[in-house]
C-alpha cells in the first residue's frame, strides 16, 4: 500500500490531512529564543500573533534526518512511502528527507515539489488521490512531475516590512514603498521566488491578480485553487469569492500560511496556488 508523508510547510488543513491519512513531519521555528515545532506546539494563528509583535524575524529550520526516519519507520515494512517536501530551493528539508530515507529501513520515494505552502499541499492531495485510486508509485510520480510543471504560484505582499527586517530591502526602500502604497506580486518559478510586478494601490493589486490568473488558462473547471494567508481571513475570503465568480473552479482551499512562507509574506500576505 502506498502511504503519503509531507512536511508541515504544505499548509494543508487538518481535515484534508485526516481525509487522506497523510503523515506530517514538522519544521522547527525559533522565535524570541524559544523553539517550536510547526503545528505541534504552535498553531499558525499563534505564530502570526507572536511574529507581528516581535521586532525580529523568526527563523525556520528543516526537520532532522532522524525526524524523517522516525516517521518512515512507523509504517509497515511492506508499505511504499511517498514523501513530498517543500522546494529544495527554499529549504534543506528535501535533503533531510533523503538522508532520513537512507537511515530508515523503509521503501521511500522522496519528491521535491519545487513549491511552498498550498502549491506544495495541492501536490500532496494529488498524490493521495492517485494512491487512493490504485495507481502505482511510478505512475504517481510521473503524474506529479507533470502537475508540478504546470503549477502557478502567486505571492501577494501587502507590505514589505518583513522583507526589510530580513535584510532583502533597505529601510529607505521599504519606507518609500509604504508611503506610495506599493504592493508586490512575486512568483514561484522552478522552486525559487522571483519578482513579477509592483503595483500601487490595493484595488489595482487585487484586480491585477485576477487578470494574471485569467491569462494562465481558459478553462478552470477541473482546477483546485489554494489560498493561504497570514491572518487576513477577510482578504482571503474575498479572493476566494472572486476566483469562484470569475473562474468557476473545481474547488478553492483556504488556510493559514505556515511559518516558512509566512515569515517573508508579512502582514496581510497571501499565496494563491493553482
Amino acid at each position: 500500500m502506498i502511504k503519503i508523508i509531507t512536511d508541515s510547510s504544505a499548509d494543508l488543513p487538518k481535515e484534508l490531512l485526516d481525509r487522506y491519512d497523510v503523515a506530517v513531519v514538522p519544521l522547527k521555528i525559533q522565535l524570541e529564543n524559544e523553539e517550536f515545532l510547526e503545528g505541534i506546539n504552535l498553531t499558525p494563528k499563534e505564530f502570526f500573533v507572536k511574529m507581528f509583535s516581535s521586532s525580529e524575524l523568526p527563523k525556520t529550520s528543516q526537520p532532522s534526518p532522524a525526524a524523517f526516519a522516525e516517521v518512515f519507520n512507523k509504517f509497515e515494512k511492506n508499505d511504499e512511502l511517498l514523501c513530498l517536501t517543500i522546494s529544495s530551493g527554499l529549504s534543506g528539508t528535501y535533503q533531510s528527507a533523503l538522508l532520513g530515507k537512507d537511515i530508515s529501513n523503509r521503501n521511500v520515494t522522496v519528491f521535491d515539489t519545487l513549491a511552498g505552502s498550498l502549491s506544495h499541499g495541492l501536490q500532496v492531495v494529488r498524490a493521495a488521490e492517485l494512491a487512493e485510486k490504485g495507481h502505482s508509485m511510478e505512475e504517481i510520480v510521473e503524474n506529479l512531475a507533470e502537475y508540478r510543471k504546470n503549477m502557478n504560484i502567486l505571492i501577494l505582499l501587502d507590505t514589505l516590512e518583513n522583507i526589510v527586517k530580513g535584510g532583502r530591502l533597505s529601510r529607505f526602500q521599504g519606507s518609500v514603498a509604504k508611503i506610495l502604497n506599493i504592493k508586490v506580486i512575486l512568483e514561484g518559478i522552478n522552486g525559487v521566488v522571483e519578482m513579477k510586478e509592483k503595483i500601487r494601490g490595493t484595488k489595482k493589486f487585487h484586480k491585477r491578480t485576477i487578470e494574471i490568473i485569467s491569462e494562465r488558462k481558459a478553462d478552470f473547471s477541473d482546477t483546485i485553487f489554494g489560498i493561504t494567508h497570514t491572518g487576513n481571513e477577510d482578504d482571503a475570503e474575498l479572493m476566494r469569492q472572486e476566483i469562484i465568480q470569475n473562474f468557476n473552479p473545481k474547488d478553492v482551499i483556504v488556510h493559514y500560511m505556515g511559518a516558512t512562507m509566512g515569515t517573508y509574506a508579512g502582514k496581510n500576505g497571501m499565496i494563491i496556488s493553482f
